[in-house]
């Protein structure tokens, strides 16, 4: 669903996003070069949906608190939410969700999260911060979910295109059961050669790729002759690739959580992943995209 978009900016670089989702919707420069997904709805078309109050998918699509069952589907329900305007300058903006009655329905909290843009130069730095208004701690998950162009502005062979990580990742990747979205038990090789990992959609037959322990905070995404995105996420530990195989995009994901854990059957709060934020408490995760043009 689109509805008005709102708009910031510097010389550099125009920032658009819908107030539904406070989604990041649309990137690019004064050439009018887009750095964000084409939305195909043939591949998917959503562009950089947030992923809260859960990362992924609850076992058979419940939430358990005390005893009692909550339907929460897949990545939870901030991506469909209507969040409001806080603040609106020609270079940031601000938008607010709170916690009602129908969010209490499949997740039975009290919470606000602020979503938090500004645009400085060819930088976009984004920042969700998660306040608990409640007398008891506050379980959560959160994570980014921004696709990107594939390939890049300027650049024309798909496979050409690379992630190199801010440090070297030897550690195992794992993945989701396709048919019910949970986390596999079992791990897989790292793709990753050292520092760099060359895009190819084979990657993704199996779905996402997914990192519950990275050692990088910081990756650039580039392509010989084309554009560059250098991509910082300070806070959050762990980390998805993802597109459906075909599409023009790559989806780089920050995450602090990840999908329950195949056999999990616990309480909300063991959840993996979790963060168990102290009342009174706020919790901000930081993501910044810097652009090199063409």
């Amino acid at each position: 669903m689109t509805q008005d978009l709102v708009t910031i900016g510097s010389d550099a670089l125009t920032a658009q996003i819908n107030p539904l989702g406070a989604e990041l919707w649309s990137l690019t420069d004064a050439a009018a070069r887009e750095y964000m997904t084409d939305a195909d709805p043939a591949f998917w078309d959503r562009r950089a949906p947030l992923l809260f109050p859960v990362v992924g998918e609850l076992a058979g699509g419940q939430l358990r608190v005390d005893g009692v069952a909550h339907d929460l589907p897949r990545h939870g329900f901030a991506r469909t939410s209507q969040f409001d305007l806080v603040e609106h300058a020609a270079d940031q903006v601000r938008f607010r969700l709170t916690d009602s009655a129908q969010t209490r329905a499949a997740y039975p909290f009290a919470f606000a999260l602020d979503m938090a843009f500004r645009v400085t130069g060819w930088r976009l730095d984004m920042v969700a911060s998660v306040h608990n208004p409640g007398a008891a701690a506050l379980p959560f998950s959160f994570g980014y979910h921004p696709a990107f162009a594939w390939p890049l502005p300027g650049a024309a062979d798909k496979r050409a295109h690379c992630l190199t990580f801010e440090r070297n990742e030897p550690q195992p990747v794992r993945r989701v059961d396709r048919a019910t979205g949970v986390l596999l038990p079992h791990s897989e090789p790292t793709p990753v050669e050292g520092r760099d990992l060359l895009l190819d959609s084979a990657l993704f037959e199996a779905d996402a790729v997914i990192w519950t322990e990275l050692h990088s905070r910081a990756l650039r995404y580039h392509a010989p002759g084309g554009a560059a995105l250098d991509i910082a996420f300070p806070d959050t530990p762990m980390l998805g690739l993802w597109q459906v195989p075909g599409a023009r995009y790559i989806c780089i994901e920050p995450w602090q959580g990840h999908a329950d854990p195949q056999g999990f059957a616990g309480d909300f709060t063991a959840k993996p992943g979790l963060v168990m934020l102290a009342p009174g408490a706020v919790r901000s995760f930081r993501l910044s995209v810097t652009v090199t043009p063409p």
